[in-house]
């Protein structure tokens, strides 16, 4: 039984002592400053949604709060609204001329959009697209760039009742295709090409491929951004511009039942076939607009707010479009890469514009920390009031990395956990009332009943590791994967029953309740019976001062079982060695125990990264264990590969 036990639970190692309290000053100003909103949230959820919801404008208020059949659930039912009038029209009698986005393209070129503006494009499109056939409950892919025509894209979508998929613009055409095909969309909006760093991406040439085994499409709306040549198909292919132009500025939002499809998106699966997450339009827009409102501490008047992320994934949708337009924030858009042309084009654009809040991920973080502190010291950045961190766990040195030479050492860190079947922000803190802990998303948000569980589905109470899940269910959360809710069933509610969710993460709590995320239970190793995360062997490495970024993965040894493999990438003026392998697994031992002392380290000048930042540990796995390389075609840095395979050749050589 106690063999069972170890071999179930994840080792909780990491301790992070250090706190950091909300200042008086940051409390007195903030959005939410009461802690008893906690209590009273968790006595009554129902009431604490319906009072966020309120926040919204609606044509017709809902019968019902909520409505729990499990694992589904709906949500304000028999209510009516709309996501693009909440997110335009009702900010135009008093701000339509406040800026709903600067934009910043890579190359330099810049317009500032007010909500006004984006109202008429989206008005001008919305028209255009009923157009060309569109009717509400139809799909329309969406394949573009970091361009204002983006979320006006989204938005024209929403505006009649149609549900959009944005596809990531880094994606093939192979996933642009696939996507298509399963939603069966009925129009395309792209783009002749983007820019990434300097160079040009042909989006309409992937489109073109893809749209050779696509036979739901039927039109093609392309955005002229690099003014390159591209292929136009007579009859099925239109100049953006030339479309919107000659349609009528007005068009009314359609009426849309808050339980009405909003958008699919679709998130990777283990099987290899993408899920599409669907999300419905009054639940998830209550969601994204409370999270976005409460935990960035949102004052629409004056702050100039900048999630980092790519509209192609979730937290573009609910942190770049959605969540900051429905409560008339002004954002910056940005299209390019964080080093193009220099390492320190963000904080040129933070300075430029007068940022008050920043929300990236710790991968993008730790890539700044290897470029040292001097560029952005270049730059004044004491505009910045809260910085926010999203993506994967992130580990403390990043943490106070990011506060102390970003955040000047006085803003809050937001570290927020959640998904893209989540749909807005489950675990984070509240800057005005909660004490921080680096390296932990700390308390689930007001609303949300989280819990860390064993095998067996038993809470594991303080300091024990397990299984993160969410017990009851949220507005935002999706209601079912697009066509299969079998496998909606099964991979999310097979392994606790139909009342617990899922999402697949490990964690641990610790003696204040504060979470503490470990990473996909994917990426948990067995190491000599012990179940240890790859994320606190990670934050370890990263916290000696040698080491910017580190991956690490479970290696298959046909001699000692699974064994630890570290892709250790040092900071500038360190130099990866015998001598500073030696020092790590020491460091790793004392930090956390000599159990989870790395076997082998690789020392490599970058890690394999998409281009929304994330490490690809899948592809360090098939290094460390001398397989073929999986898919690489979301990489940013495809070539680094050649050169860990080529420095992790000597982890072979006994075989």
């Amino acid at each position: 039984m106690v063999e069972e036990e170890v071999e179930r639970t994840i080792e909780a190692l990491l301790q992070e002592r250090r706190t950091f309290a909300p200042s008086e000053e940051f409390t007195q100003q903030a959005n939410l400053k009461d802690p008893s909103v906690y209590e009273q949230a968790s006595s009554d959820p129902d009431a604490w949604w319906a009072s966020q919801a309120e926040r919204l404008h609606w044509f017709k208020k809902w019968d019902t709060v909520s409505e729990l059949d499990p694992p589904h659930h709906t949500w304000f039912v028999g209510g009516q609204l709309n996501a693009s009038y909440n997110c335009l029209d009702r900010h135009l009698d008093e701000h339509g001329d406040r800026v709903a986005y600067h934009w910043v393209g890579e190359p330099g070129d810049r317009r500032a959009v007010t909500y006004r503006e984006l109202h008429e494009e989206v008005s001008r499109l919305a028209n255009a697209l009923k157009d060309l056939g569109v009717t509400k409950g139809d799909r329309v892919a969406i394949y573009l760039p970091m361009v204002p025509e983006l979320p006006a894209a989204m938005l024209a979508c929403a505006r009649i009742g149609a549900a959009h998929s944005v596809v990531f613009g880094g994606f093939s055409a192979e996933s642009l295709r696939d996507r298509i095909n399963d939603a069966e969309c009925k129009v395309l909006i792209t783009a002749d090409g983007s820019y990434r760093r300097g160079q040009t991406v042909p989006l309409k040439e992937n489109a073109d491929e893809a749209l050779r085994d696509c036979p739901s499409i039927e039109k093609v709306v392309v955005v002229q951004r690099t003014k390159d040549d591209v292929n136009m198909v007579e009859g099925r292919d239109l100049v953006y511009r030339n479309l919107v132009s000659d349609a009528p500025s007005e068009c009314e939002a359609e009426p849309m039942d808050s339980e009405d499809m909003l958008y699919i998106l679709y998130t990777s699966g283990t099987t290899g076939k993408p899920k599409g997450i669907v999300h419905t339009t009054g639940g998830y827009l209550t969601g994204v607009a409370s999270t976005h409102f409460n935990i960035f501490d949102i004052k629409p008047e004056t702050d100039v707010y900048w999630c980092a992320a790519d509209i192609g994934w979730v937290t573009g949708h609910s942190y770049i479009v959605y969540g900051p337009l429905a409560n008339g924030c002004t954002s910056i858009l940005y299209e390019g890469a964080p080093d193009w042309p220099e390492k320190n084009r963000w904080w040129s654009i933070i300075e430029e514009h007068k940022a008050t809040i920043l929300y990236t991920a710790p991968t993008a973080i730790r890539s700044f920390m290897k470029w040292g502190t001097e560029w952005p010291q270049r730059h004044d950045l004491s505009s910045l009031r809260l910085l926010g961190s999203v993506g994967e766990p992130i580990n403390p040195e990043a943490w106070i990395w990011y506060q102390e030479f970003i955040g000047g050492g006085r803003t809050p860190v937001v570290d927020t956990w959640w998904q893209t079947e989540t749909g807005a922000i489950m675990i984070s803190p509240l800057p005005g009332v909660t004490t921080l802990k680096p390296g932990s998303a700390t308390v689930p948000y007001p609303g949300v009943s989280a819990d860390v569980v064993d095998e067996q589905g038993k809470p594991v109470g303080p300091d024990g590791g397990g299984y993160l899940v969410l017990k009851r269910p949220v507005p935002s959360m999706f209601r079912t994967i697009f066509g299969d809710d079998q496998r909606y069933r099964e991979t999310y509610f097979g392994r606790y029953g139909d009342e617990i969710y899922f999402p697949g993460d490990g964690a641990k709590l610790d003696d204040d309740g504060y979470f503490w995320l470990l990473g996909r239970v994917d990426d948990v190793m067995n190491i000599a019976g012990h179940r240890i995360s790859t994320y606190e062997v990670e934050s370890a490495l990263v916290d000696h001062p040698s080491v910017a970024e580190a991956a690490v993965v479970g290696r298959n040894d046909p001699k000692e079982g699974e064994t630890i493999v570290a892709f250790v990438t040092a900071k500038s003026g360190s130099e990866g060695g015998e001598d500073l392998m030696q020092e790590l697994r020491n460091h790793v031992a004392k930090v956390i125990g000599k159990l989870a002392r790395p076997h082998s380290i690789v020392f490599t000048d970058d890690l394999p990264k998409t281009r929304s930042g994330k490490i690809m540990r899948r592809l360090l796995k098939d290094v460390a264990e001398g397989r073929e390389l999986g898919d690489v075609t979301t990489l940013q840095n495809a070539p680094i590969l050649d050169d860990i395979r080529t420095k992790a050749a000597s982890l072979h050589a006994d075989e």
